[in-house]
């Protein structure tokens, strides 16, 4: 109780310095505070006092001293091992929706409140997918795409990121990529092991981008084996798998980071060993491993079915990666 209304002295005293336009008494007089619940491992009143500062500061624009509490509060959330709530989740993602687009301590605080997730959440260790979420949605608030789509990639809003998508595409993308957006996500999405949200994701954008026809079957082929692919990652078949990367090859070879995509999918949902160091193309790779590894009779591929192709490209200049695939 007395540390409550500690807090609320602090916070009374600090709008009066802000009403008067004292920003950096204001700023200091919650740091001295903070620092004196830190030093006593209180850490659930320097989290409430720093959370309550910043905002003030932020919804004044003094967003340079706003940042600085915001960070000491990710700090503070991940040295307390303070755990990983709907509130607290809320909270970091308003924070960083009041700060201004081009502050600089943006990106940092981004990079230490996904590690504070994963510091007491070892489940996921690429950050909670909420959080991922929440900055997601600020990004496409503000029409930063890139980042938009890269936070929700790692999140588990398939449709939220659909969405996102289709307005990309609309926004910046040409007519001909229409299919060159989904298929990247829903790729990148089972990279990750996320086959649920790369379905859900696939689902909403095919259904609901005005230049797409009703399907499946659909009339643009990328479409088409995406909705093959996530049906193959259900069964498991390497032969079913290879067939589709052979006939769908010619479509696959518009953009050079499916065949390392695919080689992830590979090994994730068929067991394919990774590729030897030195490349032969995606598709040589697949075949050089089945042959290799061997199968059984069921999972074998006709005699007469045709060799997969290799790609006559055996480096390519790859774009750059949303998620890490190691």
């Amino acid at each position: 109780m007395a540390s409550s209304r500690g807090i609320e002295r602090v916070l009374a005293k600090c709008e009066g310095c802000i009403e008067a336009g004292n920003f950096y008494e204001a700023h200091q007089m919650i740091r001295t505070l903070y620092f004196r619940y830190n030093g006593q491992q209180k850490y659930v009143e320097a989290i409430d006092l720093l959370y309550r500062g910043a905002l003030t500061l932020l919804n004044h624009n003094q967003y340079g001293s706003g940042a600085d509490l915001s960070l000491l509060l990710v700090d503070t959330l991940e040295k307390s091992c303070s755990p990983v709530t709907t509130e607290t989740i809320d909270r970091v993602a308003h924070l960083f929706e009041k700060m201004d687009p081009d502050c600089p301590e943006r990106p940092p605080y981004i990079s230490r409140a996904i590690k504070w997730t994963v510091t007491v959440d070892q489940s996921n260790n690429r950050g909670h997918p909420t959080l991922h979420q929440k900055f997601g949605g600020v990004f496409w608030q503000e029409h930063n795409y890139s980042q938009a789509r890269y936070h929700y990639i790692h999140s588990e809003d398939g449709e939220g990121c659909a969405s996102m998508l289709l307005e990309y595409h609309t926004a910046r993308g040409y007519p001909s990529e229409v299919d060159l957006f989904i298929t990247q996500a829903v790729l990148q999405y089972l990279c990750l092991k996320n086959k649920t949200t790369a379905s859900s994701c696939f689902k909403a954008y095919t259904s609901n981008h005005p230049a797409i026809k009703a399907g499946p079957p659909y009339m643009l082929p990328l479409l088409n084996f995406i909705w093959f692919l996530l049906l193959a990652v259900e069964g498991g078949k390497i032969a079913v798998f290879t067939i589709l990367c052979e006939k769908y090859q010619p479509s696959l070879e518009r953009d050079p980071s499916y065949r390392e995509y695919l080689d992830k999918i590979g090994q994730l949902f068929f067991g394919l060993p990774p590729p030897p160091p030195v490349s032969q193309g995606f598709f040589g790779n697949i075949l050089q491993n089945i042959l290799g590894d061997g199968l059984d009779d069921d999972d074998s591929p006709s005699p007469s079915t045709p060799s997969i192709a290799s790609s006559s490209h055996s480096q390519c200049t790859r774009p750059e990666k949303l998620i890490d695939l190691d």
